[in-house]
């Protein structure tokens, strides 16, 4: 195990052309300081440019105490995020470590209650999935509808569950303890993956490591996108990875859609039809109203906002558009572009990422 642990904790952050971001970050780390968990005595914090053309080694530089690591050139094989990672934990301190993301805002208090979980749950891996920031239409309708599908098909319970298959983590939030990370092989070991934060908590399961794993809004928030474009190279990036079947999908949530709105449609147009009776008109509106009922139960397990889960209805044909996209790079081109870097993907070897 590379180095040797000589304080308590290492929070690192990948940072590439994260200007618009990384300043909030830091400062909600470094503001996390007393007497009884000082940054520089008790644990550290470690900001990697990994090629950033913007701001972002100027912020790092800017917020006292913030150890700035500039990152080589990831080695072929390897993605930028898994390079940058592993090469900030060889020059790490800490017992434990601390993944986070340049995008995520941490709550007063939030690092030392994170370590005191993971003690009481005794788990060699914790991970949160952070409150998500959304701006602008098209994220508060598209975003709702992914985060339930993420929660319907991997419930935190299991991923938390060492009798459960079940693997899950985000990388937004992934505490880890140094030992059991580097005999899991790290980031070395998922060199390649890109959803490396659940291919991580797959190989600690399998080691027999406890996993914890689960939505925590009053400990840390999450501002993915920043822009349109953004959001969709993202999840063009992660939805054929994150759900096995993304065709099905998409057909079960566009005959949704085709249902909630065509219901309506047929009942006003029921007279012209000549179908008038009053058992034809009440099967229709209770089937509406059932499916409306199914619809948003299953997108409330988002934990997005009620008016955000309504506007969540017009987001489906972007969502399902998506889903066929990201089918399509992963499948076909297998090719995915992410902050100016292209890699390659191998569809049958798709990973589970709650992000």
């Amino acid at each position: 195990m590379p180095g040797q642990s000589k304080i308590l904790l290492s929070v690192i952050i990948p940072a590439r052309n994260e200007a618009a971001s990384l300043g909030e970050c830091l400062y909600s780390l470094a503001g996390q300081t007393d007497e009884g968990f000082a940054l520089g005595r008790d644990w550290e914090l470690i900001c990697v440019d990994d090629g950033s053309t913007d701001a972002t080694a100027k912020i790092a530089k800017g917020v006292p105490r913030v150890e700035l690591l500039t990152a080589p050139v990831p080695a072929k094989g390897w993605t930028g995020k898994n390079a940058v990672l592993w090469f900030a934990v060889a020059q790490a301190q800490g017992a434990f470590i601390l993944f986070t993301d340049a995008d995520t805002v941490h709550e007063p208090g939030s690092l030392r209650r994170a370590l005191h979980e993971r003690e009481r749950h005794e788990a060699a891996m914790l991970s949160y999935s952070p409150r998500q920031i959304v701006a602008g239409f098209w994220q508060r309708a598209l975003m709702p509808l992914i985060f339930s599908e993420l929660a319907v098909a991997y419930p935190p319970g299991k991923a938390s569950d060492p009798a459960s298959a079940v693997a899950a983590a985000n990388g937004q939030f992934l505490l880890v303890e140094r030992e059991a990370y580097f005999s899991a092989g790290g980031h070395s070991a998922v060199a390649g993956e890109v959803l490396e934060d659940v291919a991580l908590a797959r190989r600690f399961k399998r080691a027999g490591r406890v996993v914890r794993f689960r939505y925590a809004p009053e400990q840390v928030a999450a501002r993915m996108y920043r822009s349109f474009g953004a959001m969709v190279e993202g999840w063009t990036k992660n939805l054929a990875l994150l759900f096995p079947l993304p065709l099905l999908l998409a057909l079960m949530r566009g005959l949704d859609a085709a249902l909630i709105v065509g219901l309506p449609l047929l009942l006003w147009a029921l007279p012209h039809l000549a179908l008038v009776l009053w058992w034809q008109k009440l099967a229709l509106v209770l089937l509406w109203l059932h499916v409306l009922r199914r619809y948003f139960m299953r997108v409330a397990k988002s934990n997005f906002s009620a008016l955000d889960c309504v506007l969540s209805v017009t987001g489906v044909p972007l969502f399902c558009a998506l889903l066929v996209r990201s089918w399509l790079h992963h499948t076909l081109r297998r090719r995915v572009s992410w902050k100016g870097r292209e890699y390659k993907t191998n569809s049958s070897k798709a990973s589970i990422d709650p992000r």
